[in-house]
């Protein structure tokens, strides 16, 4: 599961995409970016802060000032952004790329049924979000509306 922080990343993300759709985008203020993704301001500083430290946002300081993309949404990546808000987005320790820890418990990796078995799984998401940016976040969720209306269903 995605943390709360990184659900309101993603809104003000959002925000900040649509804003820089506009003709004339203009610098969204934390509070102007709390207010139209209806995330809590308190919170959204420190996230925003991440988020502009990973070259995705900048931050204009003035009267006018405000935070804009600085990356087109097609180059924003949602997995990246979860590594970075987040931390590792691997099961299991010893299956991060970027994060790799020997588990404890484990005698021998390579016969690991645990390790295998979560590799498996893993690696079918890896596929799905490493390819996945802003930019599909924006577009219409045919496929989500058939997903969510179908669990409803179900």
């Amino acid at each position: 599961m995605i943390t709360q922080k990184m659900k309101y990343a993603l809104k003000a993300l959002l925000v900040l995409a649509d804003e820089a759709a506009k003709g004339q985008p203009e610098p969204l203020t934390i509070e102007e970016i709390a207010k139209r993704s209806d995330t809590p301001k308190r919170f959204l500083e420190h996230i925003l802060l991440e988020v502009r430290n990973a070259g995705v946002i900048a931050s204009i300081r003035g009267r006018s000032g405000g935070y804009i993309l600085i990356k087109k949404p097609t180059e924003i990546s949602i997995s990246e952004l979860l590594r970075t808000i987040d931390g590792p987005i691997a099961p299991l320790p010893c299956l991060s790329r970027r994060a790799y820890q020997r588990c404890e418990d484990c005698a021998d990796e390579a016969t690991c049924r645990i390790r295998k078995v979560f590799a498996e799984v893993f690696w079918s998401y890896l596929v799905m979000i490493e390819s996945l940016t802003l930019q599909d976040m924006l577009r219409s969720g045919i496929v989500a509306d058939q997903v969510l209306g179908n669990a409803a269903n179900a």
